[in-house]
């Protein structure tokens, strides 16, 4: 289980993550990342300030890695979702040293998820993250 720290809950920051960060999708998931450093220099724009208070993060950015998951009724019945969930949330427990403090995540599941074994969904999440350059560099390519 994630820690309460290391959860993405409220849906301003999902949406935040979602629209300004960047994403890498691959056959069984969509994983969308936003770094402190990308908030820092999109709010350092020409936003109006009001704008920028709808769009900051609710809690401090630099505390910690935190990550939300989207697990849509697409992939499947309600057993099927959370099975699906508990996988990827295992998985990025386990993932979560290996990102920069702060680095905000939104795993997102597509319908394959629903058959595919906790070893595809790791390669998958590790590809993206890969691909998304979030990892530390030295740290394997593949767990």
């Amino acid at each position: 289980m994630l820690p309460t720290a290391a959860r993405l809950t409220r849906n301003q920051d999902f949406r935040l993550v979602v629209r300004r960060g960047r994403r890498a999708g691959r056959p069984r998931l969509v994983v969308h990342v936003l770094r402190p450093d990308q908030t820092r220099a999109r709010d350092c724009g020409e936003a109006k300030p009001e704008a920028q208070a709808n769009t900051a993060p609710t809690r401090d950015s630099s505390a910690s890695t935190r990550v939300g998951f989207v697990v849509s009724k697409a992939v499947g019945v309600a057993v099927v979702r959370h099975r699906v969930a508990r996988r990827l949330r295992h998985l990025m427990r386990d993932r979560l040293p290996d990102l920069p403090a702060g680095t905000l995540v939104v795993v997102r599941a597509l319908p394959p998820a629903a058959d595919a074994s906790s070893r595809e969904l790791g390669t998958d999440i590790d590809a993206a993250l890969k691909k998304l350059r979030v990892r530390y560099p030295d740290d394997p390519d593949s767990r």
